[in-house]
């Protein structure tokens, strides 16, 4: 599946947040920390930069797919 390219790092913040079981820690200027403890313990940290740069954006998506267990695709579905 291809990566949105117009993609703002907010929505992602809260399609992980609305969906996937994150929650916001904190924030650090355009930082923002997204932690979860299902299956197991993991933080991502995301930007908040409109677009997210296609290299960040699939590095995330990876991260997160590789620890719930899903593909990059069902992530990115809903979007």
């Amino acid at each position: 599946m291809k990566l949105p390219r117009d993609l703002d790092g907010s929505d992602l913040v809260k399609h992980l947040c609305g969906g996937w079981g994150y929650r916001q820690i904190h924030q650090v200027g355009s930082h923002v920390v997204l932690e979860t403890e299902s299956p197991n313990h993991q933080r991502v940290s995301i930007l908040l930069h409109h677009p997210l740069r296609i290299g960040t954006l699939a590095a995330i998506l990876r991260a997160v797919a590789s620890h719930k267990g899903v593909s990059r695709g069902d992530l990115l579905r809903g979007l």
